[in-house]
């Protein structure tokens, strides 16, 4: 009898627990939170461009693309000089640094590209709709890659093994412009998708997060924390900026938004990877900057208990990155531009 009593409470709290999970996962679909689906077709459906649908030969060439630096002026910084692959998918420093070493004039932090295909909007004013269009804005701005349009479709023509790669991946009559290059640059961004141990607990798996992790869900949708960091992305959406206070490093850099004061709303997809934290990477910690986020944009002076919570059920969006192995670079030839320091 003692056996069977002792199953038969077992049953009831796995029961339970499952039920709880299940509520939870309710509470947060509710709230506006969505999984990355684990269906690679349903995958394909968020993140193709129907315009210029994803293929593995583009995806190879847009890869090469990122990581060669000569389409940069200097022929030193590549895409993945800002947005490393092999570290949160930014740089870990308050603010972008360019050509000749220039800090980003408006002290502006640069964003992860892991998951970028979640924001609605690219850059942090939210100027360009789609990665392909924001591929070109650092190529071409002088205290970043600082290169011309000329510049970078002479560099890729001038190398006939682009030229193949091109004409495989889109056939042979196509024509190596700049936008065609910077198209292929946001197709691979586009696939650099991480899903985490929340996924995996939104899609079904109610072991997928832990006692903490799931209070901290609960305490992240109690305080608001959702009515701005949503969707896919859990943020990526456009949002207005010192909603309830002023952000205490505001005058740090001269970023106001865009022409309405909105600012988009940071992915909260491997936060935890991608400290400094804001648009101008004032916040070095997690913590402080769950707590400045809750004051500024909810009014909320969040207790160490609550932020702490919060920080816990971050984790849990830690994403499983794909080997990013550094690829092999056509050799330059006689007509490459030559790299400039000036």
């Amino acid at each position: 009898r003692i056996y069977t009593m002792i199953k038969s409470i077992l049953f009831i709290l796995s029961a339970t627990s499952v039920l709880m999970a299940s509520s939870l996962s309710q509470d947060a679909t509710k709230a506006g939170l969505m999984p990355i689906p684990n269906s690679q077709s349903e995958l394909l459906k968020l993140i193709d461009n129907p315009k210029n649908h994803i293929t593995d030969k583009k995806v190879s060439l847009g890869k090469k693309l990122y990581f060669d630096p000569r389409l940069s002026k200097s022929g030193f910084i590549s895409c993945n000089s800002c947005h490393n692959l092999g570290e949160g998918g930014d740089d870990g420093i308050e603010a972008a640094v360019g050509h000749k070493w220039t800090v980003n004039p408006h002290h502006l932090n640069s964003p992860t590209v892991y998951n970028s295909v979640f924001n609605a909007r690219q850059f942090w004013d939210g100027r360009d709709p789609d990665l392909e269009t924001q591929a070109q804005g650092p190529i071409q701005a002088g205290p970043e890659m600082a290169a011309t349009k000329e510049h970078v479709s002479t560099t890729i023509n001038s190398m006939p093994s682009y030229v193949t790669e091109f004409q495989n991946a889109y056939g042979q009559d196509v024509k190596i412009t700049f936008e065609k290059i910077t198209d292929t640059i946001g197709l691979f961004e586009r696939t650099l998708v991480t899903p985490s141990p929340f996924d995996d607990f939104m899609n079904g798996d109610e072991n997928a997060l832990n006692t903490a992790q799931k209070d901290g869900l609960k305490t992240f949708i109690e305080v608001g924390c959702t009515s701005c960091h949503n969707g896919v992305g859990i943020g990526g959406g456009m949002n207005a900026f010192n909603v309830t206070a002023t952000y205490k490093h505001m005058n740090v850099g001269d970023f106001k938004g865009d022409k309405y004061g909105m600012v988009k709303v940071s992915l909260l997809r491997n936060i935890t990877q991608t400290a400094p934290y804001f648009h101008n990477g004032m916040i070095k910690s997690l913590n402080e900057a769950i707590k400045e986020m809750a004051r500024i944009q909810l009014g909320t002076k969040l207790t160490n208990k609550q932020a702490k919570s919060i920080e816990e059920f971050l984790k849990s969006l830690e994403g499983r990155k794909g080997v990013i192995a550094v690829p092999m670079l056509p050799a330059s030839s006689a007509t490459t531009p030559a790299p400039n320091l000036n």
